[in-house]
């Protein structure tokens, strides 16, 4: 029995240790592509790109607090899952509050750079999302943080077609339109997590 319960720990420690060399990997790759990201939307005006920016940042928050509590209990595991939800459910309202701004402005935004910076982004997150599909079952902990790099990728899909159709119609509605589709894909996968998260606390008590 103490030989099984010694394979057993010995196996745990080794699957977090992988989780948290896999974290550490897409916390970098986020942390970098939303300094580049952010930058280029600010110069290039887009709505579309800043509000993929910020899912960036809200992504490296993310998987700070999974590399966090990785080692921790199932309460501090499920509390930091409950505080992605809610930093998702801020993003996605910060998303909405410039996609209301850009309305009552006529600034069209640069397709050229939309695009470059879009297609870097979405090869970026492709890679987070390959090293995280492993593990996505592993508890709620990585669950959420999968799902979140899950969402980057739709979110760099939409940019790029915003991108296209702006570049072809010279008009805002494009990249207003996908600012204000990520921002309601924000809100909608944050409200799962959140509701399981609370599940989860509420056992552990």
């Amino acid at each position: 029995m103490k030989s099984c319960c010694e394979n057993k720990s010995a196996e745990l420690e080794m699957l977090r240790a992988e989780q948290g060399k896999i974290l550490k990997i897409v916390l970098l790759i986020n942390a970098v592509m939303f300094v580049v990201e952010f930058t280029m939307g600010w110069r290039a005006r887009s709505s579309a790109l800043m509000a993929d920016s910020l899912d960036m940042f809200g992504d490296a928050l993310v998987y700070g607090f999974s590399l966090y509590v990785l080692n921790k209990s199932q309460q501090w595991r499920a509390t930091a899952a409950l505080m992605k939800g809610i930093i998702i459910t801020a993003f996605g309202l910060i998303v909405l509050a410039e996609v209301g701004f850009k309305l009552f402005s006529d600034i069209i935004p640069a397709a050229h750079t939309m695009g470059f910076i879009g297609a870097l982004a979405l090869l970026a997150n492709l890679v987070c999302l390959q090293l995280l599909m492993k593990h996505r079952n592993d508890d709620l902990n990585m669950k959420s943080t999968y799902i979140c790099s899950r969402n980057d990728i739709i979110s760099n899909i939409g940019v790029l077609v915003a991108a296209i159709v702006v570049n072809f119609t010279q008009s805002k509605w494009p990249d207003i339109v996908i600012g204000l589709i990520i921002a309601c894909l924000f809100l909608r996968s944050a409200f799962p997590i959140i509701s399981e998260s609370l599940a989860e606390l509420k056992s552990a008590n």
